[in-house]
């Protein structure tokens, strides 16, 4: 077991990860492998649905633990990084919905971690930004590819070689949140989001997240084939038939996926 430096907690089916590493929540390598650790545990538990990630008031989480990284030569790095990215790309593939709920400061790392998520909510003071290149490095933990594909390349780029910070209204600007809210109802946004899909048909979403996640990096065809795989898989769940019945009996939007 590695240090308790993220918690879990579960309310109304939603899974809150909040950051728990003073005073910034730098991401050092215990912190990626609790990360890693609480993805397979939301991933294995059915009775959490939906996941929220949170930090502080002050961080969502600043980066990575740069006196760590600094003693790790090339060697000890090309060690690491496999599990550096490994860690990010478990909370990615959560099999259900994921929104990050973001306060204060979100970069390098905890830019990467944001980018994770399906969704970003963002407080209206937040601060976002991928500035490895002013460290003489690129991002490790997927930055070069999630950002891009997120906001474009053209925009990853101008983020990724200037290394600048953008603001809430800026980033919503440019994709790379979804929302923006005063500090104080992010949470309270991102958990009401969370709890509105934790009671929806969970092997749709399932189903939905893979199919878009999937078909990016696999191309159209690719990318085709899986959709109409999961579409008529859906067509043997109980959600469906709850689905179908509730439609049909009581008008759209009233099924009870419980």
């Amino acid at each position: 077991m590695t240090v308790d430096t993220a918690h879990l907690a579960v309310t109304d089916g939603v899974g809150t990860i909040t950051l728990d590493r003073p005073p910034l929540n730098a991401l050092d390598s215990a912190l990626q492998e609790r990360l890693r650790e609480l993805a397979g545990e939301i991933t294995a538990r059915q009775d959490i649905r939906a996941v929220v990630i949170r930090g502080s008031e002050r961080a969502f989480a600043a980066g990575a633990d740069i006196k760590e990284m600094r003693a790790m030569d090339h060697a000890a790095m090309v060690d690491r990084a496999r599990g550096l990215q490994d860690a990010f790309t478990a909370v990615a593939r959560i099999p259900k919905p994921v929104v990050a709920a973001i306060t204060g400061y979100a970069l390098g790392g905890g830019c990467e971690l944001a980018l994770c998520a399906d969704v970003r909510f963002a407080a209206e003071d937040a601060k976002l930004g991928q500035p490895e290149i002013l460290l003489g490095l690129i991002p490790g933990a997927g930055g070069t590819q999630r950002l891009a594909r997120l906001i474009g390349p053209s925009r990853a780029k101008d983020l990724i070689f200037t290394g600048r910070q953008v603001t809430a209204a800026e980033a919503l600007n440019l994709g790379l949140v979804d929302q923006v809210h005063p500090a104080g109802e992010v949470f309270d946004r991102a958990h009401a989001w969370a709890a509105r899909l934790a009671k929806g048909p969970a092997i749709a979403l399932r189903a939905a997240k893979e199919a878009v996640d999937s078909g990016l990096d696999a191309g159209i065809d690719a990318g085709l084939a899986l959709e109409r795989t999961w579409f008529a898989s859906l067509f043997a769940t109980a959600d469906r038939e709850e689905g179908f019945r509730s439609f049909l009996e009581d008008g759209p939007g009233k099924a009870d996926f419980a």
